[in-house]
């Protein structure tokens, strides 16, 4: 039994977090062994963030006790954390991209010379040690906006390996990372267990989470439902611990009948870099078009040169045998496009607005009456979008950014459903979204393709991009390296259309 205890590098007993009459965490009891790697699962809203940031002092528990190698700790906030072994790699990454890759590293703790300058000598020799110690070929002095999401990414699980942490916190750290990448994070995952480095992983993706930890622990409603060895349970399980109830199937029926040719694409091309190079394709009405990818072949690129925000250096985009070269996103707007952004904090959410705000914000004059706005008809939509996404909140004045990540992403679909468009565009539309959650998006796109609706949709999920579309196009180093049926295409297909190019 004491082997047992001395075996628990984190040990979390009576946790309790409310938030006014909200419960959010009720009695939490959990254990992380020593270099091992404890998966963390649960819906949106289940109380997973929460209870990180009471373990970091972002938040203060109401109750309870965290236990760090046998001593109890009461962080005041992230710093300390850090200071005392206890680090967190976030999904919305936090970082200054106007700096370099090796003052990112080192901010709030430049390490000085005998003169009280910054030492930057050794930051570059600590920087060049730690990521080839990490097998990861980074360019010091790159300022972190031209570096693509999972390069940031990876920069960001490095620096808190740079601590000497003896607890790593990754919160859905591949959700922005290619196929290649996720091994390579596996591998380093791996190294770190063997060095008795504990990690918690935060993960919607069942299949990531079978593969790599060691145990996994559910959260429902603020309470854990369920601790176990990987080893002793399955999907289904897991899926009903997370959901409270049994789902058959991860994707429901893609039944939709599409239409005609409606979205046609020719040659397109960019002006600026990353570029298209001569894309051509066409969309039906009532169809759902994936696009599939390494990061950086140039799906984004392509959404945002059809929605206006990139500037075209030829090609031509139909809708409806009209000419659609749109030069803004709100000329794309005005004719009936929708689009969702991959990163929603940076450009899809006004974080310092509420509900209301964010739903009504794409459709304002639908909500006037004569000339000005009419605030029982924003709340009245707002509260009907709510409603039919499922959204856990205290209601249309909660602000936006109280709100879990997934339930942040519903409130952007209802924005662009308020507009009913014609066409929407959905760059990785269940991006840290709940298994339950996931299945609703799906329902949602298949229903809204069945009303005639056209539909382009990104995901780096290889199950995802099988699992809900009619068509997938491949794109490759800026390429569309093919376009396959989905009933009669596999993984192995889309993967070697996706090196086509490179």
């Amino acid at each position: 039994m004491a082997e047992e205890k001395d075996n628990v590098i984190l040990s979390i007993r009576g946790m309790c977090k409310s938030f006014g009459r909200n419960r959010v965490l009720d009695h939490i009891n959990m254990d992380v062994k020593r270099g091992s790697i404890m998966g963390l699962m649960g819906e949106n809203g289940a109380g997973k963030s929460t209870m990180m940031k009471c373990l970091f002092g972002t938040y203060q528990k109401d109750e309870g006790r965290i236990i760090l190698d046998g001593k109890e700790i009461n962080f005041s906030g992230p710093k300390e954390a850090l200071e005392n072994g206890i680090a967190m790699v976030h999904q919305e990454l936090n970082q200054c991209l106007e700096r370099s890759v090796v003052d990112n590293l080192f901010l709030g703790r430049y390490p000085k010379t005998s003169l009280g300058v910054i030492d930057e000598t050794r930051m570059k020799k600590e920087a060049s040690d730690l990521f080839r110690q990490l097998n990861m070929t980074v360019n010091l002095t790159q300022p972190m906006k031209y570096m693509s999401v999972s390069q940031r990414q990876m920069v960001e699980i490095a620096k808190a390996i740079s601590y000497h942490s003896k607890i790593i916190v990754l919160d859905e750290p591949t959700s922005s990372l290619t196929v290649p990448e996720v091994e390579k994070l596996f591998k380093m995952m791996r190294a770190l267990k063997e060095q008795g480095i504990s990690i918690i992983y935060i993960s919607h993706k069942m299949d990531e989470v079978f593969e790599i930890c060691d145990e996994v622990s559910v959260l429902r409603d603020g309470s854990l439902v369920m601790t176990k060895p990987v080893s002793e349970t399955n999907m289904n399980e897991l899926i009903a611990a997370m959901v409270g109830r049994s789902l058959d199937n991860r994707f429901p029926p893609v039944d939709n009948k599409p239409g005609k040719t409606i979205l046609k694409v020719q040659h397109l091309s960019t002006k600026f870099a990353p570029y298209l190079k001569d894309v051509t394709f066409d969309v039906r009405q009532g169809e759902i078009f994936g696009l599939y990818g390494l990061v950086g072949a140039g799906r984004s690129e392509l959404l945002e040169t059809i929605f206006g925000m990139r500037t075209r250096a030829s090609g031509r985009v139909y809708y409806d045998d009209k000419l659609s070269n749109f030069n803004s996103s709100k000329d794309a707007m005005d004719h009936g496009f929708a689009m969702i952004t991959e990163e929603r904090k940076a450009n899809g959410l006004f974080l310092k607005g509420d509900l209301t705000f964010n739903t009504t914000i794409a459709n304002m004059n639908h909500y006037k009456s004569g000339v000005a706005l009419s605030s029982p008809k924003m709340i009245k939509a707002t509260s009907n979008e709510i409603s039919v996404m499922h959204t856990k909140t205290m209601g249309p004045d909660d602000m936006i950014a109280n709100l879990s990540g997934g339930n942040q992403q519903k409130v952007i679909f209802g924005k662009w459903m308020e507009r009913d468009p014609k066409v929407f565009l959905m760059d990785e539309p269940t991006r840290g979204i709940d298994v339950g959650a996931k299945y609703e998006i799906y329902e949602l796109i298949i229903k809204m393709a069945k009303q005639g609706k056209t539909i382009i949709v990104v995901s780096s999920e290889m199950p995802e991009i099988l699992g809900i579309t009619n068509r997938i196009g491949v794109m490759s180093n800026g390429h569309l390296a093919g376009i396959v049926n989905t009933k009669e295409t596999d993984q192995e297909e889309l993967l070697r259309l996706s090196a086509k190019y490179l």
